[in-house]
């Protein structure tokens, strides 16, 4: 192959992968947004919030498709070298990560919805307090991602651990609730809420060791 064919196909694939990153960052930008107006659903009530957290999911859903085939097509048509599959294989992994949030997300409107009749309870602000340590965690893993940035996507996973500390705190808080049956639901739908958000803490975590192992090649 000549060398001017040889650089045309190297830059028709590096096209295609800057095609599969800018996916990644839009479908990242909208798992932050649904992150967002799951809060506004859950503590300020605001139930108008649910409609676009399910119109932003099937965006989400789109999008992880549409990166997950043209990561496996270029993988399957370019044959690229290890540091390209490493980007690529990356990617594929990191964008089931967004998803999950994306979905967990869907979930906390779900339960805004059921929430919504009952009375706020008295240990909503420490829920809304993990709530802020879980968004900056994912705010902090898309930025690591952006600017491919490997010293914050490891910070993510040190954040981790004060989100754990709070979950556990915040169970026990819940698991010795006085409740009377009548009341059980609240309680029960807050477990989930915390439940939730350990969950997408997690995946913000994968998601900046993704981004470090794109950058340096270690796990």
């Amino acid at each position: 192959m000549l060398p001017q064919e040889t650089k045309s196909i190297r830059s028709h694939f590096e096209r295609q992968v800057q095609e599969i990153q800018g996916d990644v960052y839009r479908m990242g930008a909208l798992v932050e947004q649904s992150y967002r107006l799951a809060h506004t659903a859950l503590f300020s009530k605001d139930l108008s919030a649910v409609n676009t957290l399910i119109a932003h999911d099937k965006q989400i859903d789109q999008y992880y498709r549409k990166i997950e085939v043209h990561c496996l097509q270029l993988i399957a048509l370019q044959s690229p070298v290890a540091n390209d599959l490493r980007l690529i294989g990356a990617l594929m992994q990191l964008v089931r990560d967004l998803e999950r949030i994306g979905d967990y997300a869907e979930d906390l409107g779900e339960i805004a919805v059921k929430l919504f009749p009952y009375p706020v309870p008295a240990y909503m602000p420490e829920i809304e307090q993990m709530f802020s340590l879980c968004q900056e965690m994912l705010v902090l893993s898309l930025s690591a991602l952006t600017h491919l940035d490997a010293k914050s996507g490891l910070q993510v996973k040190i954040e981790d651990d004060a989100v754990d500390r709070n979950y556990a705190e915040l169970y026990e808080i819940l698991a010795h609730q006085p409740v009377p049956p009548s009341s059980v639901e609240p309680l029960l739908l807050a477990m989930l809420v915390i439940r939730a958000l350990e969950r997408m803490a997690d995946h913000a975590t994968n998601i900046g060791v993704r981004v470090a192992f794109i950058v340096t090649g270690q796990r």
